[in-house]
């Protein structure tokens, strides 16, 4: 009888640990016209890394459902009937640990929606705005990354009074002219609408070192995030005029 001869076994390659999974973005809606809230419901909830944790129809809502849902992104209407969007802004980024807020809005061009990026929004979107975009906003804003281009700043800026700009001005400078010379130019590049990554290159240096600088600028201009660096950039003129 005569035996085949086996090959040898070779054992199976060793499996590679995966990588631990992110947690989905948790999306709290808030908007009073609830066919707004359905589609915006639809359009995100059936995607893998964000879940809609809750819906308020109204800005006197927010507070206890931010308590209960824990929510990393508020999508917020501006106008509401009891307590608008910017009132409801204003409290929910004096806390500790606030969800980022991105403002809902029909008109991009909206003083209101100027005082709520103030306030500490992270930016807005039209409400027409294609749903791709509405996605990547709530994707960009829930890692650290404003929803705001420069030219829409400066539009938003242009839009106040003579008057309100020029005190708005006055204290801007004086506030950038507290910053040391590598600060002041971390600010302008925040104020061009520059990621990280863009402003480490320009300015030669590390990724981490950037966004320890712009923890700093943070820090000593009192504020609570990139959009407001920006908003005080253009304040003072735009990039450049802060020098």
């Amino acid at each position: 009888m005569n035996v085949v001869p086996q090959p040898p076994h070779s054992p199976e390659p060793p499996h590679s640990p995966q990588p631990p999974q992110a947690p989905p973005i948790r999306v709290l809606l808030v908007d009073d016209d609830p066919l707004v809230r359905a589609g915006l419901s639809f359009m995100l909830g059936g995607l893998p890394d964000i879940r809609i944790v809750g819906e308020a129809s109204d800005g006197s809502e927010v507070a206890a459902l931010v308590d209960r849902h824990t929510p990393d992104v508020v999508l917020m209407d501006i106008r509401m009937p009891s307590v608008d969007g910017l009132a409801a802004t204003e409290e929910l980024r004096r806390r500790e640990g606030a969800p980022e807020v991105v403002v809902l809005t029909t008109f991009h061009a909206d003083e209101q929606v100027l005082r709520a990026l103030r306030a500490g929004a992270a930016g807005f979107v039209l409400k027409d705005t294609p749903p791709a975009e509405i996605v990547a906003a709530v994707r960009r804003v829930a890692s650290g990354e404003p929803v705001l281009s420069p030219a829409v700043t400066q539009q938003l800026i242009t839009r106040v009074t003579e008057q309100e700009r020029d005190t708005r001005g006055d204290r801007a400078r004086a506030l950038l002219a507290g910053l040391n010379d590598r600060e002041r130019e971390v600010a302008a590049c925040v104020g061009r609408g520059q990621s990280n990554a863009e402003i480490a290159g320009a300015l030669y240096m590390s990724v981490a070192t950037v966004k320890t600088h712009v923890s700093r600028v943070l820090t000593k201009l009192g504020l609570n995030n990139r959009v407001q660096i920006a908003l005080l950039v253009h304040d003072a003129g735009g990039p450049g005029a802060e020098a």
